[in-house]
């Protein structure tokens, strides 16, 4: 005999009504924000891997001098506060040949110069004092190649190839540097080919931030999930609990609700994965780190896809599946609206330990993995805490009431407090991902000289010698800069070391002309400015700011949207008690004051707690890099916690309009 589930389910669901059909509408909707967020976040992941893996080759592995073919030298410049890529091949005489490198067709001969098509537009736009003349003429006039997308990491990345003779400076040993700041932007080593590990500085930090941003927006979604399951939970519970009082068993009931559950759960996140493909073009254009995307790397491939469109569907089936744990067990005293449940104080005593577990586990040397366990872990006992704060806040403040509104919302959060807890939890964990991130804005602390250009030498009587060379040189290019020769102190972009410093005047256009005019006596090293100076640090915290501002406005929109869906679904679910509220003399207004109370005082409670946590945390963070807090920060997160709770409170009042229709008529609907 088949089974009656799947024809029943289907029956019920069409019969639901109007009501019905908008509560499956906005669970589908849910489920589709849910699974758009998550494949965004999963393709800036990949993608900032992709292109980070495609820039390995500009460092690629040292060889045995006698296993060698050629030399490679890679340095970075400056113009307009841009980096510029440059690398420097040189094949060695009497050795085999060399590979190509990654978007050219073949290694370049001396003479060849081959660029970004981002650095060849900028070369048009710009003076060529400015940046040109720091390339080389291609040999016999020939225009300059263009690198392929296989060797750049975006498309708006700048990136020259030019190939050099053994003997010229700029692959000579005196290419490599030497001072701490030219890590990850100069080196050199004799090559046989362009494997190497070591991804660009840029595009690694991309890479390294991403997840970050990820992890921290993988809560938001589970609760919009979990909120998008309760739609229509109340009613779906009296009527599963007539089903179950008229004779089907436990196993039937819960087979229908997860079958009506996954197949909405389904429809809606295979509508976001669509959503995500049909706008990757879109999202590629939406630039980070290094710039924008090529869309293929955004691209998380079908596993990622059936993945997400899988957990989605899993996590709302799950979330409604739980929901019916009474009606299985009890289904007379869901039908005669019976309390619940109170909480237990295990969840206090769970989350003392895991909060401590926490704090002495953190330090600074942590992996990625372990801080993002770590991360998980707090989240997990934060959603366990939850439901017991509001459970105890609720039976305050039903002590000290002074006003029916108050009273309402105390019994409310007292009668259901996991209920209201999933309504503000999104706002919640996103108030911690606020306070950690408007206050990790990273400060390093050091002197900015923006109007000096420098060349570093290795004794002090090198630089009195270079400094004759240097003023006439920038003489030659008519720029205005008081030349001094520094040996030690920090105040300069030299940071103690021994060299020439020139103090442009004229702004940034006559910086960048400064370097291509000083460009020659480098010796195969450019000459650096605060840009190069700072670039480690302030692609550090450019990542961070860039990630924190991603994951504030897309937690804040989560959180938003679940608690905008869980109040809908309250007032759907609460349309008996409302009606009877009002059959009694209840304004309108009183319920509609209740219903924000409900929301407003565990926010105030739990919000404030997860803020402060996250100020906790990014102290500790900048504490480990010996760094202080940006003083923007406060305003930074006053704005973030103030815009999340009006959005909160504004998503709450959409549905008042629901609450007046279901409650027009009452005595249609208490029965």
């Amino acid at each position: 005999m088949s089974s009656p589930v799947l024809p029943l389910t289907w029956h019920l669901a069409r019969s639901s009504g109007r009501r019905g059909l908008q509560s499956q509408v906005l669970a589908a909707g849910a489920a589709a924000v849910g699974a758009f967020v998550l494949l965004v976040m999963i393709a800036a992941c990949v993608g900032s891997s992709t292109r980070a893996d495609r820039t390995t080759w500009r460092s690629p592995d040292a060889v045995p001098a006698r296993a060698a073919t050629a030399v490679q030298a890679l340095t970075t410049t400056y113009v307009r506060h841009q980096p510029v890529t440059m690398v420097s091949l040189a094949g060695l005489p009497g050795r085999g040949a060399t590979p190509a490198p990654p978007g050219l067709s073949t290694f370049p001969q001396a003479g060849e110069v081959y660029v970004s098509p981002a650095l060849a537009a900028l070369i048009r736009d710009l003076p060529a004092a400015q940046l040109a003349d720091r390339l080389p003429k291609p040999a016999g006039g020939a225009s300059y190649g263009t690198i392929g997308a296989a060797g750049l990491a975006s498309p708006d990345e700048l990136v020259a190839v030019i190939g050099r003779v053994p003997t010229d400076p700029a692959v000579s040993p005196a290419a490599e540097g030497g001072n701490f700041y030219d890590e990850g932007q100069t080196a050199r080593a004799k090559i046989a080919g362009f494997s190497g590990s070591e991804a660009s500085m840029f595009a690694g930090a991309d890479r390294q931030a991403a997840p970050l941003g990820a992890v921290l927006l993988v809560m938001p979604v589970v609760v919009l999930a979990a909120a998008a399951g309760r739609l229509g939970a109340a009613r779906r519970e009296q009527r599963l609990a007539a089903l179950r009082l008229a004779g089907a068993t436990p196993r039937q009931i819960l087979a229908m609700t997860a079958a009506e559950a996954a197949a909405v759960g389904t429809a809606g996140a295979l509508t976001g994965a669509l959503a995500y493909v049909a706008l990757l073009p879109a999202l590629a254009e939406i630039p980070y780190g290094v710039g924008t995307w090529y869309t293929r790397e955004l691209w998380v491939g079908l596993p990622w896809l059936a993945a997400v469109v899988a957990g989605v569907t899993l996590l709302l089936t799950v979330s409604a599946v739980s929901m019916l744990r009474q009606v299985a067990t009890s289904p007379l005293g869901v039908a005669q609206q019976a309390n619940p449940r109170r909480t237990r104080m295990i969840r206090l005593v769970l989350f003392a330990v895991a909060l401590g577990y926490i704090m002495l586990s953190s330090h600074g040397d942590m992996t990625n993995r372990q801080m993002i366990v770590l991360l998980g872990l707090f989240y997990g006992t934060f959603w366990l805490f939850g439901p017991w704060v509001v459970d105890r806040l609720g039976r305050i403040a039903g002590r000290f009431a002074r006003r029916p509104a108050t009273l309402l919302a105390a019994r409310r959060l007292s009668d259901d407090p996991r209920g209201a807890w999933r309504t503000v939890s999104g706002l919640v964990l996103a108030g911690f991902v606020a306070g950690f991130f408007s206050v990790s804005q990273l400060d390093i602390g050091f002197a900015q000289h923006p109007d000096q250009v420098a060349l570093s030498t290795e004794s002090a009587a090198g630089a009195r010698h270079m400094a004759p060379e240097v003023r006439t040189l920038l003489d030659r290019a008519g720029i205005e800069a008081e030349v001094t020769v520094v040996d030690g102190g920090i105040d300069t972009v030299l940071l103690g070391g021994t060299g020439v410093v020139a103090h442009v005047s004229g702004g940034p256009d006559q910086v960048d002309a400064a370097v291509t005019a000083l460009a020659p006596a480098g010796k195969g090293l450019f000459p650096i400015g605060q840009d190069y100076v700072s670039a480690s640090d302030d692609t550090i915290t450019d990542r961070i700011s860039t990630v924190s501002i991603a994951t504030l406005v897309l937690s804040f929109f989560v959180a938003t949207a679940s608690a905008g869906l869980t109040a809908a679904a309250n007032v759907l679910d609460r349309r008996r008690v409302y009606g009877l509220l009002r059959l009694s003399g209840t304004p309108l207004r009183v319920l509609d004051r209740a219903r924000v109370r409900e929301t407003a005082l565990p926010l105030a409670a739990l919000a404030g707690g997860t803020t402060a946590m996250g100020v906790f945390g990014a102290m500790q963070l900048n504490k480990e890099a010996g760094t202080t807090v940006n003083g923007s920060g406060a305003l930074q997160l006053a704005v973030c916690v103030t815009l999340g709770a009006l959005a909160m409170l504004a998503a709450i009042s959409g549905s008042r309009p629901l609450l007046r229709r279901v409650t027009a008529n009452p005595t249609q609907t208490v029965d």
